[in-house]
């Protein structure tokens, strides 16, 4: 639900809480998988976000319910892509939100190269990821 304290000086939901909703529901979907923070740290990795964008669609007002989606888009690349909508209770899209992100090693400072590898190995269940 959106609450007062996140809304701006028109009422709508301030742009910064879009990406909270968003960040939410990504940790979300990675519990659900199984994976859990510690157990990155532990395989010496950990998400980083390489770029965000947020289109705005409808309004989003106090005390309004809202679902946040999330897909995970992998390739064999070292990057991946996230795509994510938030909608109000009666199916309408309120944002849409792509993110680029990427699983960093921890050590090197750099990208790892297949980050499928590490969501295959530390997922319960990988079919969040489609893998």
């Amino acid at each position: 639900m959106v609450r007062g304290y996140e809304t701006d000086v028109q009422g709508h939901l301030n742009q910064s809480v879009y990406i909270n909703y968003a960040e939410h529901a990504r940790w979300s979907l990675l519990q659900a998988a199984g994976i859990s923070q510690s157990g990155l740290i532990a395989k010496g990795v950990g998400p980083v976000a390489l770029e965000t964008t947020i289109r705005f669609k409808r309004e989003l007002l106090a005390g309004e319910e809202v679902d946040v989606t999330c897909d995970f888009l992998m390739d064999e690349s070292k990057v991946f892509r996230v795509e994510q909508e938030i909608r109000k209770s009666d199916g309408t899209v309120a944002a849409e939100i792509t993110a680029t992100g990427g699983l960093m090693d921890l050590k090197a400072r750099k990208l790892v190269a297949d980050p499928r590898e590490y969501f295959r190995a530390l997922a319960s269940e990988p079919r969040y990821f489609g893998l």
